[in-house]
């Protein structure tokens, strides 16, 4: 853009001063809406988490139906979606959602495809709010805001990088298959020993797919084609970046979170 008119430098490099403001200004317009989504995703699974941990436990003895550790006692509610085969259904549902989030989306408008990214959120706090039986809550809350901090500079320096991280992308891509399959051997095996080690190549995989998501997704806003697909484009970018704070976070958790006694 900056070689709109070579022929007339003062008029030419005025011109490009303006496009390439425009240009800045929209992109960050494109940006923050792609944070504003993730952020909206993520105060909504923390409050679906929360809400569904203070639904499914109780202090009173008299009406519970199972204990667990921390002196708190399972409500009928938290013992069907904790300890029976419901809560295989809780934690697939994210990602059923997520694959149909991915697969229909062309086919969606931008506001269907948002509400479906809000309620894939829902779904995920619902997911993971048995955080709240394992970890104290105070610890959930340091590793969250150590997660925000890793996650921010992680995207700051993805999109200030000037270095192309397609092919650490690439890399990283491979290394989360790897990561999904040794977490699948380790549902067998229970090796704590292995877990760690996964919970480590976890929070490195994803802090570096982080920084590639927030450049990739900075290269989308030069590509868009008009205002409902740069809607739905923000979604997708929205969702990239939430699946990578929720997955660090919950690695972070299993390194650093402190067990109920």
């Amino acid at each position: 853009m900056s070689d709109w008119n070579r022929n007339a430098p003062a008029y030419g490099q005025g011109a490009a001063r303006a496009g390439t403001a425009e240009v800045d200004q929209g992109l960050r317009a494109f940006m923050l809406g792609v944070y504003n989504n993730m952020v909206l995703g993520l105060a909504i699974t923390g409050l679906a988490s929360l809400g569904v941990f203070l639904a499914a436990v109780t202090t009173d003895q008299a009406s519970a139906v199972a204990s667990v550790a921390g002196g708190l006692f399972l409500t009928q509610f938290g013992y069907a979606l904790f300890a029976t085969p419901l809560k295989w259904v809780a934690m697939l549902a994210p990602l059923a959602m997520v694959f149909f989030i991915s697969f229909r989306i062309e086919r969606m408008q931008a506001s269907t495809a948002r509400l479906m990214f809000l309620v894939y959120a829902a779904l995920m706090g619902v997911s993971i709010s048995s955080i709240f039986l394992v970890y104290t809550q105070a610890s959930i809350v340091q590793v969250f805001f150590i997660t925000a901090a890793a996650f921010g500079a992680l995207s700051l320096y993805g999109y200030t990088a000037k270095r192309d991280l397609s092919a650490i992308g690439s890399f990283l891509v491979m290394g989360l298959f790897g990561l999904i399959i040794a977490s699948l051997v380790n549902l067998f095996l229970q090796s704590s020993g292995f877990q760690f080690v996964i919970s480590i190549l976890g929070v490195l995989i994803f802090a570096g797919l982080t920084a590639w998501d927030t450049q990739r997704i900075k290269s989308m806003y030069y590509a868009l084609d008009g205002g409902e697909i740069a809607a739905k484009k923000s979604v997708l970018g929205a969702l990239s970046l939430y699946l990578n704070f929720i997955n660090m976070f919950m690695f972070l958790l299993q390194l650093f979170g402190q067990q109920r006694n």
